[in-house]
């Protein structure tokens, strides 16, 4: 199959509405936004808990949620397979080559990226908000939902990039998900698939959704960054 005639399939897939491209996209985006809904209501608290706490190793634990922003994501697959596996300690969960299996990798990958990110926004802040807070009266929750608000397009910024993170990975979803179509097939799992084959249509088609994806992502981005800049201004 030649470039032209792969990138007219590929269109033609997307116009027509293909019921196994957009089976795959929908795979992959609904197990993204759940695994999110998952991870940042843990990785908000903490990355605030972190940001707000004096304690014995705290620089050990800010490196460690640093360090792991690097880590690969076939890495965790490795490790999250051999939990869910027959014998391993989460075996009883049959939960790979699953769904689910695949949210519990989007929760691993998208953990770090939540942290790292909302700690940073809350050390930004400035610490007279919480004083002023606390000189009020306000409970710890009163000052935690007053920080974290200042700080919010900080928090969405952190969600647009745990979620270009986690939509975009491979190494997770293929090793805990399998590959199965219709079940566990991503976006990136499929395209890896379909150019191992030499069936290039369907790449190029799910390469398009994810470089839309990623555009809207970067958008929203650019739109809360203004929208931060304004606040400040009116501040």
């Amino acid at each position: 199959m030649g470039l032209l005639e792969a990138v007219a399939g590929a269109f033609r897939l997307l116009l027509t509405g293909d019921p196994v491209l957009w089976r795959i996209v929908w795979v992959s985006v609904s197990t993204t936004v759940l695994g999110l809904l998952l991870a940042t209501p843990l990785a908000v608290m903490g990355g605030y808990a972190i940001a707000m706490s004096q304690f014995r190793g705290r620089r050990v634990v800010i490196w460690l949620v640093q360090a792991a922003l690097s880590l690969p994501t076939v890495l965790i697959g490795l490790v999250l397979y051999m939990m869910l596996s027959r014998h391993g300690p989460m075996g009883g969960l049959q939960w790979l080559f699953s769904q689910p299996g695949i949210v519990a990798g989007q929760v691993l990958i998208a953990l770090p990226v939540l942290l790292a990110f909302t700690l940073a926004a809350v050390q930004a802040a400035d610490p007279r908000l919480a004083e002023t807070a606390i000189a009020h009266g306000a409970s710890g929750w009163r000052v935690m939902a007053t920080l974290l608000y200042e700080v919010r397009f900080g928090v969405m910024a952190a969600i647009i990039s745990g979620f270009g993170r986690v939509i975009s990975e491979v190494g997770c979803a293929m090793m805990v998900g399998g590959n199965i179509a219709g079940e566990t097939r991503t976006i990136t799992t499929a395209i890896a698939l379909e150019t191992s084959k030499g069936e290039f249509a369907q790449g190029i088609a799910l390469g398009v959704v994810l470089v839309a994806l990623a555009l809207a992502m970067n958008g929203a981005m650019m739109v809360l960054q203004g929208d931060a800049h304004a606040a400040r201004g009116r501040g």
